[in-house]
């Protein structure tokens, strides 16, 4: 060979070798000087729609408001077996590159292109992947041949750019941290906490090794390795990282095999809107925030102006996604904003009342229901219900149902769509099963009637003195029965309402002792009619003396229209107002025995003056809001005046005292095992079609409201449909377990206060009654 030839050779070495550097470092320093880089700022909080959290009182994260279910969680909040995971399967030598390693790159090279072995996997490291996050692949799709792979080459250099940028400036367990809070792993969980919560109900730093392994797993393939859609597959692929982490040191062969061994064990629920513990909760706390100033033309009652108009003046949560704005001028955006709303329900408080509210209605109430049915001719609706009447509420089901405002936004006419509505199809209704549904085929008519024969119930509970609201349940399943029935409802709320009036007597001077004869009472109305409550007493009563607490310890429909003659029904509805009934209410006479319609929310907040001494305390969801960097945008205090007197409301404890010790709501003791100092009321409606307890005890106040979705639908029976049937259950099973948990402040032994300067006889001796005559007979208010 001759020099010259030498020379050439050498020449062309040089060449071959340099001139690709040479071009990737121009490109690099063309992408440097030219291309759009992210900042620190992007770096860091890159467009991935932050979940917004619901955060119980006790740190648990309840549920999410959010577009793609991403949460960030910090270093410490990592399970070290999910960093070793990573490193072993993703980046081995993570630790030990600068954020590209041209190690791997040139096995890539070698083995993956020249030699066609794809078993030796990417050349990406985990830095890179990270920056991956940034630019997405599906831009450099073109239809001009060649330009796509341009397109590809310069997102390629930019990841490396952002890379070696991501190493400069963070550490390493920062950079692990924004890598596994942005990997999505399917099934709706962006992120290492969604993922640990949809598959294992877990939080990160909980996680075992072969759970970590099983996420990490996932990171290439989301789908295919999906444990929940392919365990064989992802055990598989387990089992391949657990050996990826042996094989880095971070376990041994003996514990290698042991962990290879273990099944793969899933608490799966995919995260979506219908999912998490209190999401009627969430549901009312979107429609509270995103409130807008109220105008008077929205509103059919000036009642309901006032009271909202108030609420945009006083209470800062009311609309506080308008009334708020970021750092920039837009307004914040529960889906993307990543915000922390720390709310006041207690998380296990709010699994007891959800478990409660499934007990009774799953396990007894609708079973007893479907019974009732069967002697129904136009079921689920009573027997006395017209056909035009179902008619014409099946005809308002149909036109507020998805299917026909989906055909005719398409165009469909009236008689296509009624068609549609009698054709067979396959469809996956509500059940009360361990699935919580069953697929079946009927038809939309026939899934009508079937979801108006089940019947609703909602469940809130609150703490005397803060107002703060512990639990939430606005229907037996939320995924299926989007309506909030606790502050979207109005029902009527029967002998439920008694109590504000004895209230107003005990206020006038009268106590729980105080006789009266025990008659039915007429009030002349419109000057030439009159009307007299059905009295709901046993006949050998009628005409005896009686005390007041006999008399609401009994629901006497006979001693609360005396009352009302004494004192008015405009008195009476001041009264309501002062305990913060806020709904429309007529200063009719008829309102001693129930016809108004309330809102369970409303009647829950009413009633927790008296353990809380005659304080109204506005009830209070949210206790401060911080953006997602942990600052504080608003703290929320609550609300209180005085509505009655200590007095007044000590009083009224010892007369609703009476109707669980020895009335309507005597079972709680019975049937429930509850002591010590509980204190309520039932109520039920006519034809039953709604049932009431409201009850409280020293620490906490909740009421139940149980009736089917249309008045029409209800038990034919007061001993199946009653407020102590219908309702008082849960409410019965949800203290249960409250008491029962033991961590909660909340047992038997706790006592009412009562003011120091209070020093009656309430034992009521003397009268006709006999206080000890044992339970009264299920509570009705007539009105017709």
């Amino acid at each position: 060979m001759t020099d010259k030839t030498k020379k050439r050779i050498i020449k062309w070495f040089w060449i071959i070798i340099l001139v690709p550097i040479c071009i990737v470092a121009v490109l690099l320093l063309l992408v440097g000087a030219f291309a759009k880089i992210p900042s620190f700022e992007e770096l860091e909080h890159p467009d991935n729609k932050l979940a917004t959290q619901l955060i119980a009182e006790d740190g648990e994260t309840l549920t999410t408001f959010h577009i793609e279910n991403r949460s960030y969680v910090s270093y410490e909040e990592l399970s070290p077996y999910l960093v070793q995971a990573a490193v072993a399967t993703e980046d081995v030598r993570f630790y030990r590159h600068s954020g590209i390693d041209f190690k791997s790159l040139g096995r890539v090279l070698v083995k993956t292109l020249l030699m066609s072995d794809s078993s030796q996997g990417g050349g990406s490291t985990i830095t890179q992947q990270l920056a991956k996050t940034l630019y997405p692949r599906n831009d450099v799709r073109s239809r001009i041949p060649g330009v796509s792979t341009i397109r590809m080459v310069w997102i390629k250099l930019k990841e490396w750019i952002t890379a070696v940028k991501l190493e400069r400036n963070y550490t390493k367990d920062e950079i692990m941290t924004m890598y596994l809070n942005s990997i999505f792993f399917g099934s709706n969980a962006y992120g290492v906490k969604a993922a640990s919560q949809t598959f294992f109900a877990k939080n990160p730093s909980e996680l075992t090794v072969e759970e970590a392994a099983m996420l990490v797993g996932m990171v290439n393939k989301p789908t295919r390795y999906n444990p929940a859609l392919n365990p064989d597959k992802a055990l598989v692929r387990r089992n391949f990282v657990i050996s990826q982490m042996e094989k880095a040191d971070f376990i041994g062969k003996e514990e290698r095999d042991s962990i290879q061994q273990l099944p793969i064990v899933l608490s799966y629920q995919v995260q979506d809107h219908n999912s998490g513990y209190a999401p009627y909760f969430r549901d009312m706390l979107r429609r509270y925030m995103n409130a807008e100033k109220p105008k008077r033309s929205s509103y059919k009652y000036p009642e309901d102006y006032a009271a909202d108009s108030l609420k945009w003046a006083d209470d800062e949560l009311y609309g506080w996604l308008n009334k708020n704005r970021k750092a920039d001028g837009s307004p914040y955006d529960l889906d993307r904003d990543g915000l922390r709303i720390y709310t006041t329900i207690n998380y296990r408080m709010q699994k007891y009342a959800e478990e409660a509210v499934a007990e009774h209605l799953g396990k007894d109430l609708q079973k007893s229901f479907w019974r009732d049915l069967r002697y129904k001719t136009r079921a689920p609706f009573s027997n006395d219900v017209d056909k035009e009447t179902v008619d014409r509420i099946i005809k308002n089901a149909r036109r507020y149902s998805d299917r026909y405002r989906n055909m005719k936004k398409g165009g469909a006419s009236d008689s296509e769509i009624l068609k549609s509505f009698s054709e067979k199809t396959n469809m996956r209704v509500f059940a009360w099963n361990d699935k919580g549904f069953i697929d079946t085929l009927m038809t939309p008519d026939d899934s009508i009637l079937y979801y108006k024969s089940h019947l609703r119930s909602a469940f809130m509970a609150v703490e005397p003195r803060t107002g703060h609201v512990k639990a939430y349940v606005g229907g037996p399943n939320y995924r299926y029965f989007k309506f909030d029935n606790i502050s979207q409802s109005r029902r009527q709320v029967g002998s439920t309402i008694k109590p504000f009036l004895y209230t107003l007597a005990m206020q006038e001077g009268m106590s729980p002792c105080t006789k009266v004869v025990n008659v039915p009472q007429t009030f002349v109305v419109n000057k030439d009619e009159t009307w007299t409550p059905r009295s709901t007493d046993k006949d050998e009563w009628i005409g005896k003396t009686v005390t007041l607490k006999w008399g609401l310890t009994k629901s006497s429909n006979n001693i609360s229209a005396y009352l009302m003659k004494q004192f008015g029904p405009e008195a009476m509805v001041s009264m309501m107002r002062k305990m913060g009934i806020k709904c429309p209410l007529d200063p009719v006479y008829a309102l001693c025995v129930g016809p108004a319609n309330i809102s369970l929310y409303e009647m829950v907040a009413a009633y927790n003056t008296f353990p809380s001494g005659g304080v109204f305390v506005e009830p209070i969801f949210v206790t401060r809001i911080e953006d997602n960097m942990g600052n504080t945008l608003t703290e929320f205090n609550n609300r209180k005046r005085e509505a009655i007197s200590a007095e007044t409301a000590a009083l009224m404890v010892n007369l609703m005292q009476g109707v669980v010790s020895g009335g309507t709501a005597a079972r709680l003791g019975a049937k429930y095992n509850l002591r010590g100092s509980v204190a309520g009321k039932t109520g039920t409606t006519n034809d039953n079609s709604d049932g009431w307890f409201i009850g409280y005890t020293p620490k906490l106040t909740a009421g139940v409201w149980t009736g089917g979705e249309d008045m029409q639908v209800h038990f034919e029976s007061l001993a199946l449909g009653g407020g102590s049937n219908a309702a008082l259950p849960i409410w019965g099973l949800f203290m249960q377990k409250v008491v029962a948990d033991g961590t909660l402040g909340i047992s038997t032994s706790d006592m009412f206060d009562i003011p120091s300067d209070m020093n009656l006889d309430l034992s009521c001796t003397g009268g006709d009654e006999d206080e000890n005559a044992g339970p009264a007979d299920e509570d009705v208010s007539f009105f017709d």
